[in-house]
């Protein structure tokens, strides 16, 4: 049996349709996101990242090719260089690990360079998110307030400006419409005042090493989304009444990285050598097809205009050159032989 496609016809993500597609065996569908499609399997959470792309909250009917491959590859990269810094889900990449007879051989092809197999946890209430430069809702933040996220900021800064120091600043995680920047009181009443302190330092932290990183490469890390969860801790007895709160389940819990991590979907990368403060910058990520939109006649509303082959192959070659500047990997090796390797 072909691995099913949650998205395939006019998908939205949560649409009760995507329920009805489950796998053979053990394993068998969870939900659609924008870009991944999520699978139990045996207990473990199997996420497939696919080619679709959203812009302005709608997934665009036009996937990007091997896009969620990039994505995939860069995740795995990045885990395995943070390691040190903060435990994260992934357990296995490789199809062959997934139980007999969970699809056919059409189906394993298909998820080579895509799939990550992981532990289960407790995703965090807030959208963990570090900023270097200021441009996008901080820039915007900071010209009416002076600050972002409650974070007050040096009169005179330029557009796409670096902050004297990387910042946290926050979001919430809205079931519908946009996301909105908060401040770090607002993370505290959410999951609690010592997780939330190990959530913004374990965050600067990881920001720091993928600037370093990115810089070796030429590429400016202006700011990047993490996602973090718990993995909660088995204390031997359940808990009684309301002395165990969730905030105290988290905090017991387990920190950990989990989802995609630094990549072209979750991080505004520039190129240095065009590097520019006091305008817009060009960006290794879907800001090309974000340009091309705003020329459309289109109100952001689903469904999205189809993107002509130029807009297609333009995103994807941007997503592929930070997969290889950033790895220093080749993505046509990536595709042959599923690994991230010159």
């Amino acid at each position: 049996m072909p691995l099913p496609d949650p998205a395939s016809g006019p998908e939205r993500p949560g649409d009760p349709r995507a329920a009805g597609h489950s796998l053979a065996g053990s394993g068998g569908f969870v939900r659609s996101g924008k870009v991944r499609d999520l699978f139990e399997v045996d207990g473990r959470l199997l996420l497939v990242a696919s080619d679709r792309l959203s812009a302005f909250d709608v997934v665009l009917p036009t996937p990007i090719p091997d896009k969620g491959r990039v994505l995939t590859g860069l995740s795995r990269f990045w885990f395995e260089r943070t390691a040190d810094l903060i435990p994260n889900h992934l357990l296995e990449t490789d199809p062959a690990d997934l139980p007999a007879g969970f699809t056919d051989e059409a189906g394993l092809r298909e998820l080579r360079g895509r799939m990550m197999l992981c532990r289960r946890a407790t995703v965090l209430p807030v959208e963990v998110i570090v900023r270097g430069y200021l441009a996008g809702s901080g820039w915007k933040d900071y010209l009416r307030t002076g600050a972002v996220c409650g974070i007050k900021l040096p009169q005179g800064l330029l557009e796409s400006g670096r902050l004297p120091e990387p910042v946290f600043t926050p979001s919430t995680k809205a079931e519908a419409g946009h996301d909105e920047n908060i401040g770090f009181d607002a993370v505290v009443d959410l999951i609690g005042s010592e997780l939330a302190e190990r959530v913004r330092d374990v965050a600067l932290q990881l920001y720091w090493r993928g600037a370093h990183v990115a810089e070796e490469a030429g590429i400016l890390l202006a700011d990047t989304k993490f996602e973090l969860g718990v993995v909660p801790q088995d204390t031997g007895t359940p808990p009684s009444g309301e002395a165990q709160t969730r905030k105290d389940q988290l905090a017991q819990g387990e920190l950990i990285l989990i989802d995609e991590v630094l990549t072209p979907d979750s991080s505004r990368f520039w190129d240095a050598s065009d590097y520019e403060p006091g305008r817009a910058q060009a960006s290794f990520d879907k800001q090309f097809v974000r340009d091309w939109l705003e020329t459309q006649a289109w109100d952001k509303t689903y469904p999205g205009p189809a993107l002509p082959a130029e807009i297609v192959s333009g995103t994807r070659e941007r997503y592929v050159a930070a997969f290889e500047r950033i790895t220093r990997a080749s993505f046509e090796r990536y595709l042959q032989e599923d690994v991230v390797a010159p």
